[in-house]
């Protein structure tokens, strides 16, 4: 399973269960410790995971961090952060009834940048969502489903430049197993991609792994005869990425078959490289399994997520660059990037290769997220667990960093507690001063001090209560001195 989305909701019953809590017992239910988060004055609704930084970010490509925490988390939900860690945007959104969020990045749609996600349901690491399109303001502009009465899976969702969207689907399908000695009446995961017009929603590419890839190609054992019909599906290839190309062909990769697969607009696989069956010779240091995130860098060049699990076949997880010798069908190892601690991810993770040589890599089901250069040196590395490292309590199914300006429709928010008042606007990132606003009147307020903005909340001291200062607000300032936005008035 590549996914887990919500765990903690069922995890307690779980725990007890196997602690020997019955149905009868009266003893107390020990329900684990709440997961920290950072708590917000202005903002006491959001409850983002508390970032920590084992490597202070220095030489870092431009842009901010992107992530997308769930699992043992407050709130789960699409969040930006800067390099310090410190929260630049965070939409929490519910996790009852196993919901989550994943695949959070920026594209471009008719040529604007906006923000995509997946939001659904991945009981089986298998997701059955939409996707969701956000505007620079971070209001929905388009909600992308599946067509054919099919339902879009976690793993993958691509804008196109055509401004067409690409993305993975996961149908069961019934399937005669007992070749390999599962049930006669089994079922499989059929993995399929998907590509449709936003606009109209009109399917215009549809291409299913079987029968096109084999059922015999998979590294994961079928269900077993004894199951009968009742036997989980088994998913056989578990398609987690794909990757289009200026000819209209697609990298796709299958974790399950520990293969890659190059898919032309007709449906045909042109070549397979790793797995069973690969059309080509893989070098010293080449070889992957249970990868994820196979991205075409140019014409001879591929990059990858290799997990190396689960189950364990690799020490530690390696993010890989190989060069692609198409004329002799061989493969060769360029780079090979390593996190500090030897991370062994088991599912999930992605390596974002930048403009710039760097490499943001997102650690998938463990929390750490870190960039390298060209040469491999860690210029940052974080975690947002709340144990100590290595972690598995929460995730990000990937991370990237991207270049991001946005101002929001809502104004600033203000709180004011004691001598202080707490500015904040959350999702706004060209703000680098506040003003604090104060007068006898709603209608009648006065700049009187202006301050550094410090992070997501900013603390600015007030005057004394009096009849001059009983209403205050505050305006945020952007590099230009002009005013972006100012707050609500509060009395105080």
């Amino acid at each position: 399973m590549s996914s887990r989305v919500a765990l903690i909701a069922v995890l307690p019953i779980a725990v007890l269960a196997a602690a020997g809590f019955g149905a009868k017992s009266t003893a107390k239910k020990a329900l684990p410790p709440a997961p920290p988060f950072q708590h917000f004055h202005s903002r006491p609704d959001l409850k983002p995971p508390v970032i920590k930084i084992l490597t202070r970010a220095h030489d870092t490509a431009p842009g901010l961090v992107f992530l997308a925490p769930k699992m043992v988390v407050a709130q789960t939900g699409p969040m930006i952060v800067d390099n310090a860690g410190r929260v630049v945007w965070f939409h929490p959104l519910s996790a009852k009834g196993m919901v989550g969020v994943a695949d959070f990045k920026l594209q471009h749609y008719h040529g604007k940048p906006v923000l995509t996600w997946w939001r659904g349901r991945a009981p089986m690491g298998v997701g059955s969502g939409y996707y969701a399109i956000y505007d620079t303001a971070y209001r929905q502009i388009a909600r992308v489903r599946a067509g054919n009465g099919l339902t879009g899976d976690i793993h993958e969702f691509v804008i196109t430049p055509r401004n067409t969207a690409l993305f993975t689907v996961y149908q069961q399908k019934h399937v005669d197993l007992s070749k390999f000695g599962g049930p006669k009446q089994g079922r499989i995961f059929d993995g399929i991609i998907q590509e449709l017009d936003i606009k109209t929603g009109r399917v215009l590419f549809e291409w299913h792994s079987y029968p096109a890839i084999g059922l015999k190609e998979s590294y994961v054992p079928g269900p077993k005869a004894a199951k009968g019909p009742k036997a989980p599906p088994w998913d056989y290839v578990h398609l987690n990425s794909i990757d289009p190309e200026p000819n209209g062909n697609m990298l796709v990769s299958g974790r399950n078959t520990q293969a890659l697969y190059e898919l032309n607009r007709e449906g045909k696989i042109l070549w397979r490289l790793g797995g069973k069956r690969s059309d080509f010779k893989l070098g010293p240091g080449a070889r992957f399994a249970w990868q994820h995130d196979a991205r075409r860098l140019d014409d001879s060049t591929i990059t990858l997520f290799d997990n190396g699990a689960a189950p364990p076949v690799e020490k530690f997880t390696r993010v890989l660059k190989l060069h692609l010798d198409l004329a002799h069908k061989r493969v060769s190892l360029v780079r090979r990037y390593v996190h500090p601690k030897h991370l062994l991810v088991p599912f999930e993770g992605n390596a974002q290769f930048l403009p710039d040589g760097h490499v943001f890599v997102g650690w998938g089901a463990l929390p750490y997220y870190s960039e390298f250069d060209a040469q491999g040196h860690v210029l940052l590395d974080a975690y947002f667990g709340h144990g100590k490292p290595p972690l598995k309590d929460a995730d990000s199914y990937r991370a990237f960093r991207f270049v991001w300006h946005a101002k929001p429709d809502p104004p600033p928010a203000l709180a004011l507690s004691g001598r202080t008042a707490y500015a904040s606007w959350n999702g706004a990132t060209d703000i680098v001063r506040w003003r604090l606003l104060v007068g006898g009147a709603n209608d009648d307020l006065a700049v009187i001090r202006t301050v550094a903005k410090t992070g997501f909340e900013t603390g600015i001291s007030l005057p004394p209560k009096g009849r001059l200062a009983r209403y205050v607000a505050v305006e945020a300032i952007g590099r230009d001195g002009r005013v972006l936005g100012t707050s609500p008035t509060i009395k105080r």
